[in-house]
């Protein structure tokens, strides 16, 4: 099989009957290996795999149904976000591949602009390299303000935001690592600072981004991060710098959280990571093997 990897991340993770509506329509055309749920984010994170066409279809299909089910007015999680089927990855999962993510990347987009009357914006490899940050700053509000200014355009759908369901960002990438870290005896502005030195943008590691949250329901400080290349920064060396940092504040790292799924090429120890274990369901590629039987 020719697959390719999707990590649709939608703004829902308390309710579950609206993910289990928004899984089974994903799941009308590709395998879905995990689900990640997570009520402080209050976002939801599927991982699919399929082969082109079945993948577009799927994801088409999952993105109508969040648009349906979930009302950005409404919500109140703590990561920024422009739409209900906030941003959709397509991801290769072999050398060479890049070229086909583009084309499905672009393919969801104009459908879901044409069928779904949704604002589609492309980002990564499809979209000139820009990142989803970029789209979310500001929020919803702020983002049909760049669109009625003239500054940004959407690739596909209308120029007016869905009033419930937002923008889509699209956009084709390579594989990246979601992980969270928790802070013990740190402050919100030690995660925020924190995040500010180990993030490639503002001087820190390449290849990492982070923010600094806390979440509201436990009050617990978190960093949350996205390596998105895991060749220059591993997921064992950023946990690293951040026990680093948090000790210089007089803080230690608590428990980590691997969002979705973990690459092979990033399997480090466990305890490196300050995961409790580590088992193989975990990791994308012994994932996929299990299709094969």
């Amino acid at each position: 099989m020719l697959l390719l990897e999707s990590v649709p991340n939608v703004s829902e993770g308390r309710d579950r009957a609206t993910l289990a509506a928004i899984g089974e329509a994903f799941a009308s055309g590709a395998h879905v290996l995990d689900v990640h749920t997570d009520a402080d984010h209050h976002r939801s994170v599927f991982t699919l795999v399929a082969e082109d066409g079945a993948l577009a279809d799927a994801l088409v299909a999952g993105i109508a149904r969040a648009a349906e089910l979930i009302d950005l007015r409404a919500h109140d999680g703590i990561h920024p976000r422009v739409g209900a089927a906030d941003v959709v990855p397509i991801v290769p999962l072999a050398a060479g591949d890049m070229p086909r993510a583009v084309e499905v990347a672009r393919a969801v987009g104009r459908r879901v602009g044409e069928e779904l009357g949704l604002p589609v914006f492309l980002y990564a490899e499809s979209g000139g390299g820009r990142r989803p940050a970029f789209f979310r700053r500001g929020g919803p509000g702020e983002l049909q303000r760049r669109v009625d200014a003239g500054e940004l355009q959407p690739d596909f759908g209308p120029d007016r935001l869905h009033p419930t369901a937002g923008a889509v960002l699209v956009g084709a990438r390579p594989l990246l690592v979601a992980f969270n870290v928790e802070l013990e005896g740190g402050s919100l502005e030690d995660a925020r600072a924190i995040a500010t030195a180990i993030r490639g943008s503002s001087g820190g590691m390449d290849g990492v981004q982070a923010l600094g949250l806390q979440l509201p329901r436990t009050g617990r400080i978190q960093v949350s991060l996205n390596i998105v290349d895991v060749e220059r920064a591993s997921i064992g060396s950023v946990v690293a710098r951040i026990r680093t940092e948090a000790a210089r504040l007089g803080a230690t790292v608590g428990r980590g959280e691997l969002v979705g799924l973990l690459p092979e090429c990033a399997v480090a120890d466990p305890e490196a990571l300050a995961l409790e274990a580590l088992p193989d369901d975990r990791i994308l590629e012994r994932r996929l093997r299990t299709l094969d039987r």
